[in-house]
């Protein structure tokens, strides 16, 4: 073999690494010429077109130039919220429909006195509760004495439709006995009539105080349930 020829594949490696060396000085002149000339646009291009660059010879990666980067546009995702169901459960003062209402109206229309005062009374009274009673002995919805309930034709104390006529009835005379005053009926049907003659008012009983104060309030919230204050 001829030693001329044995160049190895060292020396082909090199010649190779020469060329390409060469290539990019030759790019370099030509982006510097394109970057002074006067003509300038399009220079380059032409240049590059003769020297077979464009379209990737390996001057191009010996540039290191980068292939243009392509982003996946980011598709939103809907997040969809389960509707919570809600219910309302209209059971406290002024808020919906009244625990025996029709038998609150009815008796109330019966005597003339204000559904949402009874109302407000029988919360105060028991809280809308027929089983309750109280130590004194008072018992049903408006906690009316035996004696008491006895007298108004009751029966049954622990009947709501009774006990809400009773009350309804004695409401309504301790509002005739007391010319329509409310609180004063009010305090009559807690602390009785006499009483409220004694101190020509509201009695000083705290307990009695309490009462009228908040029979009057839990009546205000249940004025809407009843259209307004008769």
């Amino acid at each position: 073999m001829n030693p001329a020829e044995d160049i190895g594949p060292s020396s082909g490696g090199i010649g190779a690494a020469s060329q390409a060396v060469a290539r990019v000085a030759e790019l370099r002149s030509m982006i510097e010429a394109v970057e002074t000339g006067p003509s300038g646009k399009g220079s380059f291009a032409a240049a590059l077109a003769e020297t077979n660059v464009v379209g990737g010879s390996g001057a191009t990666a010996a540039l290191g130039e980068a292939a243009p980067v392509t982003s996946t546009p980011t598709v939103p995702t809907a997040t969809t919220t389960a509707a919570v169901p809600t219910t309302s459960k209209p059971t406290g003062p002024g808020h919906g429909a009244v625990p025996y209402q029709s038998l609150i109206e009815e008796s109330c229309a019966k005597y003339g006195v204000d559904p949402a005062l009874l109302a407000g009374l029988i919360e105060q009274e028991s809280h809308f509760d027929p089983t309750v009673g109280s130590p004194a002995g008072a018992q049903g919805l408006t906690e009316l004495m035996p004696e008491t309930a006895a007298s108004l034709g009751v029966t049954d104390p622990h009947d709501p439709a009774q006990s809400i006529d009773a009350g309804a009835r004695l409401l309504s005379e301790k509002l005739a006995e007391f010319g329509g005053n409310t609180e004063l009926a009010l305090a009559a049907y807690n602390a009785g009539s006499g009483a409220v003659q004694q101190y020509n008012g509201i009695p000083p009983y705290p307990e009695t105080q309490e009462y009228v104060k908040k029979v009057l309030a839990y009546a205000a919230n249940y004025a809407n349930s009843f259209g307004g204050a008769a």
